[in-house]
């Protein structure tokens, strides 16, 4: 015993060696948490973006089954709930007061919401065969931007298809149903004409390419004889009743061609005769109508930009003003747009007489902010009962539709200093040839800008020439195709051309005193109608000119804000634009309107969406979201039952476009 006790002493000793020590202990402690916190500091932002994003799509998909699992009646219980009833939809409605399907309608879509696809491409479009490149997801803008834009850009010498590529027109309804999932367009229309009995062959969606010049259409696709031929059969089969053609936005003045084209004889027309209106055609319905273009258009085409790109160039200006991954933003946009030549139908029509000079204009002393509400207009039925008190706002001459400086627009004619730009000489600085988005600035240089900024104030009868100087190019294939004065003889020959033919002041109606036009638009909302512009140091590939968004009036109902003159509209077209002719220029028996077709005006006052569960409202008035206000489909929809302006009520008016109209001497 004793042995062993002695031999295992040694173990013992050897042991208590080995043991560690307490120290020892939280050194190694410590040794293991130093090694978690470093694998936790290694936790780098490619990780955090990726917990981020699947976040996003983890709720994505939990609320999208829940949205789906829901009843189809929920969000209007909901709503209903919150709101109180809601009223029947028009389709409702009406078929409930016995109203049928009657005449044949056809749909005449606006810019940019027919959705394009493509037929053929360039390798990198590899595999989009008649897929969406407009409307849809705009899925491909996001994979593809450079591609994308290569094939939504036309030829810039013949404003056709460049060489490889074509992009055609969606065809049927689906065309211009929604722009986008969930962002109708005609869809509510097409639903509630549903209600009464229409189907797709009483329905006819004009599809065309919006980016041609309107007798391109023609040339290229034959659109204009589909119209045609389309029209003629669904009056053949509906037993000799006539069709309602409602056309929306830039659709309006497409089809003001159509209706001299058609009664052309070939090969420039369509050969129908002058009767050709008269026999198919009961009424044009025309939705927010840029009848004489649209200020808009020029903040477009000058500088790529409208009042929203340019506050938000304001707010974030290395997104939009720096080489993003090689791709320029604005830049490209212009490059593209600038070849879409239907952009140009847009330019303001009539000039000065129209639109205003230096001094004055038909709106003046309007002030969108202190517009009357809904509740306190009276819906008036002729002029001589729409003579409203002026507004008592700072008086602004809306005539100068692009100043440069915020003094250059409220100055007084007398002390404004302008340097003719029209003889100026281009050039002064070394142009950019590398760049990878050229536009005609570049050919400008310094000297050519500074002139535009010296000659200070533009009118609307100067901004065709300004539009010549800076982009010779884009105006040499605009003005062959599109013309912006008045006529002094209508009775002249060159009036024939196809050139005239969509601008209502050089062109008249059809002989059709049977037929009825309709002005329908928003009002109430605040319109841009005038620009105050600043030029900027270029680099080269740069746009040289930006509205000036620190251009403010500190007064509250001032109607500069953000560098933009506003007025009455439906935030896209100004009321005077889409109501001037049908209150005046079209009105009774004119030079422009010899058989006295009958005119009407039809304002909705904009109201906008009480909470969210709305949606985009039934009572806006806004450019495409009066497309689903109740009132303005059950007016179309009474029209096609049968219905005539006296079911209607005429006119109904909320602006002072009348007494607008009275200001404009134009000879009738």
């Amino acid at each position: 015993m004793s042995l062993l006790r002695r031999r295992k002493a040694p173990e013992n000793e050897i042991q208590s060696d080995v043991e560690p020590k307490p120290d020892a202990e939280e050194d190694d402690k410590k040794r293991k948490k130093s090694v978690k916190d470093g694998k936790k500091q290694k936790w780098s932002c490619i990780d955090s973006c990726c917990w981020f994003v699947g976040c996003i799509c983890c709720v994505w998909w939990i609320l999208l089954f829940l949205y789906n699992a829901m009843p189809a009646s929920f969000p209007q219980y909901v709503t209903e709930a919150i709101t109180g009833p809601l009223p029947d939809p028009p389709g409702v409605k009406l078929q409930k007061e016995g109203l049928k399907a009657k005449h044949p309608v056809v749909f005449i879509p606006g810019i940019v919401t027919c959705g394009l696809e493509l037929w053929e491409g360039h390798q990198c479009a590899e595999g989009l065969f008649r897929k969406r490149l407009w409307g849809g997801t705009f899925g491909e803008v996001y994979k593809r931007p450079l591609c994308w834009v290569d094939h939504m850009t036309l030829d810039n010498e013949t404003g056709m298809d460049p060489p490889g590529i074509r992009v055609r027109p969606v065809s049927g309804l689906v065309a211009a149903d929604y722009f986008a999932p969930g962002y109708f367009v005609w869809a509510v229309l097409i639903a509630n004409l549903a209600r009464i009995g229409y189907e797709e062959k009483t329905m006819y969606m004009a599809a065309y390419d919006w980016r041609l010049s309107f007798q391109n259409t023609e040339v290229r696709d034959q659109t204009l004889s589909r119209i045609k031929s389309n029209i003629e059969l669904m009056v053949a089969t509906s037993g000799g009743k006539k069709a309602v053609i409602v056309p929306h936005s830039m659709g309006v003045v497409y089809f003001l061609h159509f209706m001299k084209w058609v009664e052309a004889p070939a090969p420039m027309g369509g050969g129908g005769g002058p009767d050709w209106c008269a026999k198919h055609i009961k009424a044009v319905m025309n939705i927010g109508g840029p009848l004489l273009g649209v200020p808009k258009s020029i903040a477009g085409l000058f500088s790529a930009e409208a009042r929203d790109i340019a506050v938000a160039r304001a707010l974030a200006p290395g997104v939009l003003d720096t080489d993003i991954f090689h791709f320029q933003t604005l830049e490209h946009i212009m490059k593209m747009s600038r070849t879409w030549d239907a952009t140009m139908s847009m330019i303001p029509r009539g000039g000065d007489i129209i639109w205003g000079g230096l001094d004055w204009s038909p709106e003046e002393g309007h002030s969108p902010c202190k517009s009357k509400s809904r509740d306190d207009a009276a819906q008036i039925s002729s002029h001589h009962e729409n003579q409203t008190t002026d507004s008592k706002a700072k008086y602004y001459s809306y005539g100068r539709m692009m100043s440069f400086g915020k003094d250059a627009a409220e100055a007084h004619p007398s002390d404004l200093k302008r340097i003719d730009f029209r003889g100026a000489v281009k050039g002064g600085n070394v142009a950019n040839h590398t760049c990878d988005v050229w536009n005609e600035y570049q050919d400008m240089g310094v000297s050519g800008t500074k002139a535009v900024e010296e000659y200070k104030v533009y009118t609307a009868g100067e901004i065709v020439d300004l539009l010549n100087f800076v982009a010779p190019k884009m105006m040499a294939r605009g003005n062959a195709h599109f013309s912006y004065g008045i006529a002094d003889d209508l009775d002249d020959p060159k009036y024939s051309h196809y050139k005239y033919w969509s601008n209502p002041l050089e062109t008249k109606l059809p002989n059709a005193p049977d037929m009825e036009i309709y002005s329908m638009y928003g009002v109430g909302i605040e319109t841009e109608r005038a620009y105050v512009y600043k030029r900027i140091p270029t680099a080269g590939c740069s746009i040289p000119f930006q509205i000036d968004t620190s251009a403010d009036e500190e007064d509250e109902d001032s109607c500069l804000k953000a560098g933009v003159y506003t007025v009455d509209g439906d935030e896209t077209v100004p009321a005077l634009s889409a109501g001037f002719m049908c209150a005046k220029g079209w009105r009774g028996k004119t030079r422009f309107n010899p058989s006295g077709v009958k005119t009407y005006i039809r304002e909705y006052f904009h109201a906008p969406p009480a909470n969210l569960l709305e949606g985009r409202g039934t009572q806006s008035g806004a450019h495409v979201d009066i497309m689903g206000n109740f009132a303005l489909i059950e007016d179309i929809m009474r029209v096609a039952a049968g219905g005539t302006s006296e079911d209607l009520g005429g006119d109904r008016v909320y602006s002072d476009i009348f007494k607008w109209s009275e200001k404009i001497n134009l000879r009738l």
